[in-house]
């Protein structure tokens, strides 16, 4: 795995660091100084965050899941104001695209925008998920790495890989080094959901797994080394 041009998926939770909610600067900007390093060496970066630091709607019957959707949406949208412009003040230059009109906070998407971005060395941001609801950003982020011809998806998580079950509650859980995204599917391994895993698996979209909190782990799977999990398709 040697990549040309990456979508990288940040969880929401764990850009909100040890305060479980809203941001950690710290860990922002440590994020930030990883992205500039690949940048820099030439790889071109696109980025999707999760909402869960701000709003996790499946977990409430109060409202119409509709409306829940798209608060978690808008919640993607200020998670990649936020994190765009410490990137901006790291030296890079960003934009924020969305899949529909949201006034002169971000630019509406076209590949055609994204490509240009990309062409110039700037990173750019994919917020607003699908801009429909039933569709998580896991969703989001497969649909945009595969209309953007990366050439893989780097999920950048609280936990360094894929386990054949869940570690925390399993000591004995067994991390995989590579997996397939069938054996993802039809294990339900969780890496990501079901729909995201057979777009996946669909267009032949690799995916990496690993620690976010890993010293230089983003800078490195940028330039394909992994130290977590690959699953191929």
């Amino acid at each position: 795995m040697n990549p040309r041009r990456v979508l990288l998926k940040l969880s929401g939770e764990a850009l909100a660091g040890p305060n479980k909610t809203g941001f950690d600067e710290a860990t922002v900007k440590e994020v930030a100084r990883q992205v500039k390093i690949s940048v820099e060496a030439g790889i071109q970066v696109g980025i999707v965050i999760g909402g869960g630091n701000f709003w996790r709607g499946r977990t409430s019957d109060a409202i119409d899941r509709p409306k829940a959707d798209q608060i978690g949406m808008l919640a993607t949208i200020m998670n990649c104001i936020y994190v765009s412009e410490i990137f901006r003040n790291s030296g890079m230059n960003t934009h924020i695209l969305t899949p529909f009109e949201c006034g002169s906070m971000t630019e509406l998407f076209s590949k055609d925008r994204a490509n240009g971005y990309f062409a110039q060395g700037e990173v750019v941001f994919f917020a607003g998920g699908t801009g429909h609801p039933y569709f998580s950003t896991d969703t989001g982020v497969a649909l945009r790495a595969i209309e953007m011809n990366a050439d893989c998806i780097l999920l950048a998580k609280s936990i360094d890989g894929v386990y054949d079950s869940d570690p925390k509650t399993n000591p004995n859980a067994v991390r995989y080094n590579t997996v397939s995204i069938q054996e993802v599917i039809d294990k339900q391994l969780g890496v990501i959901d079901l729909t995201a895993s057979i777009m996946c698996m669909e267009n032949k979209m690799p995916l990496a797994v690993f620690s976010l909190n890993e010293k230089d782990g983003i800078a490195n799977a940028m330039q394909g080394k992994i130290n977590g999990t690959i699953v191929t398709a």
